[in-house]
């Protein structure tokens, strides 16, 4: 079946904008985005390790992995492949082979709504790979599938070029237009936080928290 790109490539935010949230907790992110973007059900899977980078989207029938094939043709430094899966958990979209060909192609991890398989390779690389679940079972390779098109994760939905943020609490994502002024509120909440941790340690606290 077929397989529809619709870009090869999308434009992506300037590369120090996206290091830019390197530090940025996806809790603090989150907070800044009115507590409302982010994938639900997703955990990750790999040993340690930060996810930052661009969404390069894929969607796929559920339990068919056609399509991240042909992005792994296209993916390259920056981009995080985000796979919309449906949320099928009965066969695996992606696994050890999958995970080497998106490192040499200098991807910076996975984002999918499905399971994966060799779990162990995950767990013991750096690698990010956030996903729904483990399973042994393979998947078929029939297609259809899109590529570069708005998809939706866990929830949320995330467009090519979005900027992609995983950490041990999750993924959050959130378009380009307007990061420059949300990295500076996260690094705002950060520095507030970081003072309150402060006065709980000296015995100076006295409640501000909670009314933040």
């Amino acid at each position: 079946m077929t397989i529809i790109i619709a870009a090869n490539s999308v434009p992506k935010p300037p590369a120090e904008l996206i290091e830019g949230f390197r530090n940025a907790p996806t809790s603090i992110i989150s907070d800044n985005l009115s507590r409302l973007p982010g994938a639900v059900g997703l955990k990750p899977y790999h040993r340690s390790g930060k996810l930052v980078g661009a969404a390069f989207t894929v969607r796929t029938r559920p339990g068919d992995n056609l399509a991240i094939h042909r992005a792994l043709e296209l993916v390259g430094p920056s981009d995080v492949i985000v796979v919309d899966g449906g949320g099928d958990e009965t066969r695996a979209l992606v696994g050890e082979i999958m995970k080497n060909i998106a490192q040499w192609r200098k991807a910076e991890g996975y984002v999918i709504d499905g399971a994966i398989r060799d779990v162990a390779a995950f767990a013991g690389d750096d690698f990010p790979c956030f996903a729904r679940a483990v399973i042994h079972r393979g998947p078929y390779k029939n297609g259809p599938g899109e590529i570069n098109v708005p998809v939706t994760v866990g929830g949320s939905v995330i467009s090519p070029g979005d900027i992609v943020v995983g950490d041990e609490d999750g993924v959050v994502s959130f378009p380009a237009a307007g990061a420059a002024a949300l990295l500076e509120a996260v690094r705002v909440q950060i520095k507030r936080e970081d003072e309150t941790l402060k006065a709980i340690r000296e015995g100076r606290y006295q409640g501000a928290y909670g009314k933040s």
